[in-house]
């Protein structure tokens, strides 16, 4: 597989974790991880490129090996951090911006509220959350005390071998090979065996309520192309439940807007199809719009 390279950043006042792929001559391409991931999610696709790319992706805070919060985590935070990646990395130029799930849902946000900073969008199965009701804010804060309260941990696999195999039952077109590879990044060893390596309190309810009427405002500023990439397989997750039954008022939102399915991928299009998610995307950027 192609090397990547380390490097460490701080960003917004973390000190975070990059992966860096390619000649630092080349165009440059940041690739945004999803929640309970990091940016070795990446590897497969990257390596599957057939140009010439200056390619980072970070380890968003409290993933991979980026550094853990004193606290919770929100969303705004995730903003600020890629504002100050993006700053570092190209303060005069627009970046090529991919995002996969959670990291889409980051990119899509960033490129309405800062639409000069971003060429060109990527956004991979992240078309945002499930709408939310004022009424569901009570209960949700009351979860949140709770969990704040109380001692929250991975419970640790036996081995990595085990870790693969969980993610082989939730990505079934993943092989062998690249399971036991990601497991091997996305966890550490402890007494016992491995835990993934992202901060547990990850599994914490989120406080604050999703607003889709906010996020499309956001998305209705992008000026940059977007392409939105699909898994042909729907994703079940209970969060983005409701969000196929609007998808065609969340396009809308977005004033130059292509798209295309991966043939036989599910939710994690880089590891099950990486050559195909990595032609659709170069396509993309090399086009002329």
């Amino acid at each position: 597989m192609t090397p990547s390279s380390s490097q460490y950043l701080t960003l917004n006042q973390r000190r975070c974790h990059l992966r860096r792929w390619g000649n630092d001559n080349a165009p440059l391409l940041v690739l945004l991880h999803g929640w309970m991931d990091s940016s070795a999610t990446f590897q497969f696709m990257v390596a599957a490129l057939q140009g010439e790319w200056r390619v980072v992706a970070p380890d968003w805070r409290g993933f991979g090996d980026s550094q853990w919060n004193d606290g919770s985590y929100y969303f705004p935070d995730y903003l600020a951090d890629l504002d100050d990646l993006l700053r570092q990395l190209s303060p005069d130029q627009p970046v090529n911006l991919l995002g996969h799930s959670m990291g889409s849902m980051i990119a899509g946000i960033y490129a309405g509220v800062c639409p000069q900073r971003v060429a060109k969008l990527v956004l991979a199965e992240g078309f945002g959350l499930n709408p939310t009701r004022p009424t569901e804010a009570p209960g949700r804060y009351g979860r949140w005390l709770r969990e704040t309260s109380q001692a929250i941990g991975f419970e640790p696999m036996e081995s990595p071998e085990q870790a693969a195999s969980k993610l082989i039952v939730r990505n079934p077109g993943l092989t062998p090979e690249r399971a036991r590879w990601l497991a091997a990044e996305l966890t550490r060893p402890v007494d016992g065996g491995v835990v993934y390596r992202a901060d547990p309190r990850h599994k914490m309810v989120n406080p604050v309520l999703y607003r889709l009427e906010e996020a499309m405002a956001c998305w209705h500023r992008i000026t940059a192309p977007v392409l939105w990439l699909l898994g042909e397989q729907p994703f079940g997750h209970p969060v983005v439940s409701d969000v196929m039954a609007t998808l065609d008022q969340r396009r809308a939102c977005f004033a130059r807007l292509s798209e295309a399915t991966i043939a036989g991928a599910g939710h994690m299009l880089q590891w099950e199809k990486p050559e195909q998610m990595a032609a659709e995307v170069e396509r993309f950027l090399l086009r002329q719009d």
